[in-house]
This record gives C-alpha cells, sequence and structure tokens, in this order.
C-alpha cells in the first residue's frame, strides 16, 4: 500500500501544473488516510474535572466545631464515595497534602464504580498509580495526580476513591462538610468488594478532584460559595447539593459537555479565614487553575456578616461593613476577567432567626439583615457581574421576606433542604452558563 502511494504520488508530481492542481488534493487526503494516527496519549488527553472538593485544614482546638475526622490514621483503608458531573472512558485523581506539615505516604490507591455503602462494582475496580508507582510520597503542601486508567465513568454516576494509610498519618488536609459517608477500616482494602467493620465519617481526606478524559468541546462551571453550595443539611448520601441539581439539569437540556465543580467550604468567607481560606486566598487554586473552566458562579459573603459577634469569631475582630464585602467581590471579578472568565453573583439568601435556640444564636440580628439587603442591592443593579442568579428571591418566604421560606428551611433557618436546593438550581437561567465566545 505504501508502495502503491508513493507510486501514485511520483506519477501526479509529473503532471501537468494545471491537471495536478486538479488532482492534488485527492492525493493528499489518499496519504493521509493511509497513515496511522498515534494513539490518544495523558499529554495529548484533554482532562477536566468532574467532581472537585475544596481543601481546608483541620482548625486550632478553640474553635468549637469538631472536625468529625481521627486525628490520625495508621495500617487503615478510607473509601470515599462521589458523584461525578460529567462522564468519560478514563480517569485520574488528584490528591492533596496541602496543609500537610510531613510527607504523606500514601501505600495504596484504587478507582472503581461505587456499589451500595461502602461496596464497589464487580470488575470496575482499577489500582492507580501516581509517576509509576503504586506506593508514593506526597511531600507538604503539594499535590499529586494519577497516572490514568481506562474506566467507563457514566454522567451523574458515583465512584469510588480509596487510599491504603501504612505509616501514622496525621489528618491534616480534609474537606468538611463532604455530605457523603467515607469509610475508615483496618488494613490494606484498598481492592476489597466491600469494606468490612468500617468506621464511618462525612468527610473526605486528602481526596481534592476527580477528573476525566474528555471531547474538546467540554467545558467546566465552578461553584464557589460556602455551607449553602457546599451542600450543608442536605440528605447525606443523596447528592442534593444545588450544584448537583444543576449538573442534572445541564444533563438534561443536551449540555452533557458541561462539568459542574463544587468548591464551596462551610464556614467559607470572603475576607476571613477559619474554616478553610478566605475567597480571595483561595480564588486561584479552586476557580482560576480548574481547566477549562470558563464561568464562576459566587455565592458567598452571608458568613461575612453572620459570624461576628458570635463564638464562632475571636472576641474583637472587627466586623465588615457591605462596602467591606463588595470590595472582595469586585476583587473576584477583576481576577476572573483577566483569566477570561465569567462570574455570575448568586443574592445571599435569607437568614433571620438562624440558629435560633442553640449556641450560636445572634448569627443574625436587623443591622446584620441590612447588610445582607445592601450587599444584594450591589449584586442584582451594579452591573459588575457578568450576571445575576436571585437565590433570595427564590428561597424568601414572601409574607415575611427575610425569612426563608418555610418549605425550604431545614429547621436553623439559614440553609435550605433538599426541596429549597432543588429550587435554587431549578430557577437558574442556564443561558447565563453559556460562555461568552
Amino acid at each position: 500500500m505504501r508502495h502503491e502511494l508513493l507510486k501514485g504520488y511520483v506519477q501526479a508530481l509529473q503532471l501537468p501544473k494545471q491537471a495536478l492542481r486538479l488532482v492534488w488534493p485527492a492525493v493528499v487526503a489518499l496519504i493521509l488516510a493511509a497513515v496511522p494516527m498515534p494513539a490518544r496519549s495523558a499529554e495529548t488527553a484533554n482532562w477536566i474535572g468532574t467532581w472537585a472538593a475544596s481543601p481546608q485544614p483541620v482548625w486550632d482546638a478553640d474553635f468549637f466545631a469538631p472536625t468529625n475526622i481521627p486525628r490520625s490514621m495508621r495500617d487503615q483503608t478510607v473509601r470515599q464515595i462521589a458523584h461525578v458531573s460529567i462522564g468519560g472512558s478514563r480517569v485520574r485523581i488528584v490528591l492533596s497534602n496541602e496543609y500537610g506539615t510531613r510527607p504523606l505516604t500514601i501505600g495504596a490507591a484504587h478507582i472503581a464504580l461505587a456499589g451500595g455503602g461502602s461496596s464497589i462494582v464487580a470488575g470496575s475496580d482499577r489500582p492507580l498509580t501516581f509517576g509509576g508507582r503504586t506506593s508514593f510520597t506526597i511531600p507538604p503542601g503539594a499535590p499529586a495526580v494519577s497516572e490514568p486508567v481506562d474506566l467507563s465513568v457514566p454522567a451523574l454516576g458515583n465512584v469510588a476513591v480509596s487510599l491504603y494509610l501504612p505509616e501514622i498519618t496525621p489528618l491534616t488536609t480534609f474537606h468538611w462538610e463532604g455530605v457523603q459517608t467515607a469509610y475508615i477500616a483496618a488494613g490494606d482494602q484498598v481492592g476489597e468488594p466491600q469494606i468490612e467493620r468500617a468506621e464511618t465519617t462525612k468527610a473526605r481526606v486528602f481526596l481534592s478532584e476527580i477528573q476525566v478524559d474528555a471531547p474538546l468541546d467540554t467545558r467546566a462551571i465552578v461553584t464557589f460559595g460556602d455551607s449553602i453550595t457546599d451542600g450543608a443539611t442536605s440528605t447525606p448520601d443523596a447528592n442534593h447539593r444545588w450544584p448537583d441539581f444543576l449538573a442534572e439539569r445541564l444533563q438534561q437540556s443536551g449540555n452533557a459537555h458541561i462539568a459542574v465543580l463544587n468548591e464551596g467550604i462551610s464556614g467559607a468567607r470572603v475576607l476571613r479565614d477559619r474554616m478553610g481560606q478566605n475567597a480571595l486566598a483561595r480564588f486561584d487554586r479552586d476557580v482560576i487553575d480548574q481547566a477549562h473552566a470558563d464561568t464562576v458562579v459566587l455565592m458567598m459573603g452571608i458568613n461575612d456578616i453572620g459570624w461576628p459577634g458570635t463564638i464562632l469569631v475571636p472576641k474583637g475582630e472587627e466586623a465588615p461593613s457591605p462596602d467591606d464585602i463588595i470590595f472582595g467581590y469586585q476583587q473576584l471579578i477583576a481576577r476572573a476577567h483577566a483569566h477570561g472568565m465569567r462570574i455570575i453573583g448568586a443574592t445571599l439568601t435569607p437568614f433571620e432567626d438562624t440558629f435560633h435556640g442553640n449556641p450560636l444564636y445572634g448569627y443574625y440580628d436587623e443591622v446584620k439583615e441590612k447588610k445582607r439587603q445592601a450587599v444584594n442591592e450591589w449584586i442584582r443593579k451594579s452591573g459588575a457581574f457578568d450576571g445575576v442568579i436571585d437565590f433570595d428571591a427564590v428561597t424568601r418566604d414572601p409574607v415575611n421576606p427575610k425569612h426563608i421560606l418555610p418549605a425550604y428551611d431545614s429547621g436553623d433557618h439559614l440553609h435550605p433542604q433538599d426541596t429549597g436546593y432543588k429550587a435554587m438550581a431549578d430557577s437558574i437561567d442556564l443561558s447565563l452558563l453559556k460562555p461568552s465566545r
């Protein structure tokens, strides 16, 4: 075949110029068709996040909230379940030792399709390697990206990532509000069909992202927020966070090429740290650096307003003004636009009587409500954002607009329950999420 092509090529060159111009496109097409194309390699793959959990440092003992994880693990396996947004036939994971002060040793790592509970789907288990190694060490402050494996992951499917920690391993990098059961058990059980005699936690440890090799037109939307984006008070293991419902809407509306990455952190604030870094500090890592992300939905600021004056903050911490919070928004807008990203502002939802009757009462008062109204007014009318999602209008009680609609209230008067989260996702005009180019 190759000889015949060369022969035809030489004969074509001997034709008169006018005839050569007529047949040359067909000659080139035949040659290209006969040349085998190289297989798609890791270097030519189009990796994009299909699931994410923003890393947080374990907080100091002076903070009231329990971490809900062991202080350390040794000779134990942790199996974590993740609900992806888009699918793919090849997958890899990202681990994070961002807040570690010592090297993190992973004895083994596997990925599989998740079954019920701690089980995995038979035949789907895949061992993972990192730099060709099944056992490896991640330096303090660093991430680690696995080599890809062939595994057909369906859109809106669940995968199980299992890590074996052979040495004494302080759990310094985690994600507090997993709203998903993880399983911890003795020994190396990364490849077991089911984790036996396991302890459970709703937090996540070390796992920060799952990526798939996707078509070239695939893009990502990042939802960047606090506990309401993180899915607090939604039903555990049900995947009823509002970004989950948004991912489902996109799949059902013919937008299977759009990933949704949830970079919410419960307790997140625009301007200050405590339950994770402030928004300005983590924006590059969680938003700008996400491959093929062209749109970010920002919903954050209620904790900046509500936390001051409660046991959540150190005594004497100054409460920010609406202008302070707006300044933070302006910084995030400028940075998103500098990287060619669209940024959509979401209004802050009602919070009258938040945490009424428990030690966090004081999160709401009338002065704080005026701040929320001022911030929402700016989000709606400033024109600084590339679009606005009015979650306040969706979730407020028409009889008492300062209060969340009772049908959506989880009971703490701040966080929605599943029905409220679905209403939020259903309210989004999907045309807002279209790229500008």
